[in-house]
């Protein structure tokens, strides 16, 4: 790119991908020499802000944020969830950590329909609505092949969060009154989040002696708690007792995996991305290459002009990532053809440059194949060192399921709406999905969730991620 205009174009675009609004209006930046935590509730990134001032590095003080925000942000945060972290460290090697949530060992193509064929509420609300959680497993594999400070150490802050509380923002309690209606149909939720009923007012302490000693557990034996020990017994028992579907060889079974970042070129930018289960790594390689050659550019950041290019290479990715995306374990993802130059031109030349498409026009564009066998919550760090880690994850909705595990105290997710329950019907977020995310057991739902990395003559320029559809 040659000017600060390009640049702001690039920022926004990536902005609205990952499911965020630009900040046309923002306020100054903040600058910092050795560091920085970015994250959507402050106490939590004090947290990483003190693990770098601590000599920990960019993986550590994202493990201790996870952890923290699990009790100060539970609208997001969570230990009853999963996602993505993408690493680059400063020696050049990038991964990323899929600790997105599987479907249980019961979990059914057809599970959540009723017998009329209807989708029910199930896949939101309730113990059945939750897949097998990733986090635990996530954060132990990034500290223990990334970072270098003692996994004791690192959540040693949450557990002080958790034992002792914190005074509740304004937001935090309007966030708990807004859901009090859903959290208040599970006692437990009901205990911990709404007071018992009377409600938490502003500024009040909030303390969760439960999820501490949850913490403290996994503190002391590490993930294995979580999927074999107390924590995994006492889940998968009331997981029984409450119809839900997570057994203990679910989480036994549970395991984070590492994948290749995928990457790409854009104006003289370098991106690093998510790959699947992640759609939106190969949607922005394919919706940056298919602007490439519009000249939309040219036009001024948050033009009509702009914006309507933005939106008609979305409805293009779209239809094609609810047509050949899911699970990388499951599923063959086209990456190579969808990122195709000749594919990209084709694609490019079906955009009107004064019109848009209506979106039920636009059909998915590869060859015919044969079968194949907001409510989120992001952060970015960066170290001295130039080692920089995006972690984007969820519960899903808002307080995910709405359950607290009895004894545990932290929320689980309802990620199982992420599947596409009927194929051809709307989700939550109203994302039409194809028979690719079906629910499957041991499958990990497609996600939007997409931890990106930007580099300019081999160095960190942004990090990016946002809250918003998972």
């Amino acid at each position: 790119m040659k000017n600060s205009a390009e640049v702001r174009l690039l920022v926004i675009f990536l902005a609205f991908l990952i499911l965020a609004p630009p900040a046309l209006d923002a306020h100054e930046p903040v600058y910092a020499r050795k560091g920085m935590v970015v994250a959507q509730e402050p106490l939590a990134a004090d947290v990483g802000v003190d693990v770098l001032k601590s000599g920990g590095n960019a993986v550590d003080a994202a493990v201790a944020v996870g952890f923290a925000l699990a009790v100060t942000y539970p609208y997001a945060g969570n230990i009853g969830g999963g996602g993505f972290m993408l690493i680059r460290m400063a020696d050049g090697r990038t991964t990323f950590i899929d600790f997105r949530e599987k479907a249980p060992r019961k979990a059914t193509h057809d599970m959540y329909l009723d017998a009329s064929g209807n989708v029910t509420k199930d896949s939101l609300l309730g113990w059945r609505a939750a897949g097998v959680p990733g986090t635990v497993r996530g954060l132990e594999l990034a500290s223990k092949k990334y970072g270098r400070k003692p996994w004791f150490d690192l959540l040693q802050p949450a557990i002080a969060l958790a034992s002792s509380g914190f005074p509740i923002s304004y937001a935090q309690m309007r966030s708990f009154r807004t859901n009090a209606e859903l959290l208040s149909q599970f006692p437990e939720s009901k205990r911990i989040f709404l007071k018992g009923g009377a409600l938490y007012d502003w500024n009040e302490n909030f303390q969760q002696l439960d999820l501490r000693r949850t913490l403290e557990r996994i503190a002391g034996s590490g993930a294995s708690d979580f999927y074999e020990g107390e924590t995994a017994h006492i889940l998968a028992r009331e997981m029984e007792k409450n119809g839900g579907l997570i057994t203990l060889d679910d989480l036994r079974e549970y395991q984070a995996v590492e994948r290749k970042p995928l990457e790409g070129d854009y104006k003289g930018y370098h991106i690093i991305t998510s790959p699947p289960p992640s759609s939106g790594g190969v949607g922005i390689l394919q919706m940056l290459a298919m602007l490439d050659g519009t000249g939309y550019e040219k036009s001024r950041a948050g033009s009509a002009t702009a914006y309507h290019y933005l939106a008609e290479v979305m409805r293009r990715f779209y239809a094609d990532r609810n047509e050949y995306l899911g699970d990388p374990d499951f599923v063959k993802n086209p990456i190579s053809a969808l990122v195709d130059p000749a594919y990209i031109r084709s694609r490019r030349g079906s955009i009107d440059p004064l019109l848009a498409t209506p979106s039920d026009l636009i059909n998915p564009g590869l060859p015919a194949r044969t079968a194949e066998g907001s409510d989120t919550t992001h952060y970015s760090i960066a170290d001295a060192e130039g080692n920089v880690v995006a972690v984007t994850y969820t519960l899903n909705a808002g307080y995910g399921s709405k359950v607290t595990v009895p004894g545990l105290g932290f929320l689980l997710n309802d990620e199982m709406d992420d599947f596409a329950a009927k194929p051809g019907t709307s989700n939550l977020f109203g994302l039409v999905q194809g028979e690719a995310n079906s629910i499957a057991p041991g499958r990990r739902p497609l996600s939007s969730m997409v931890p990106t990395i930007v580099l300019k003559d081999s160095k960190p320029f942004l990090a990016l991620g946002a809250p918003g559809v998972p």
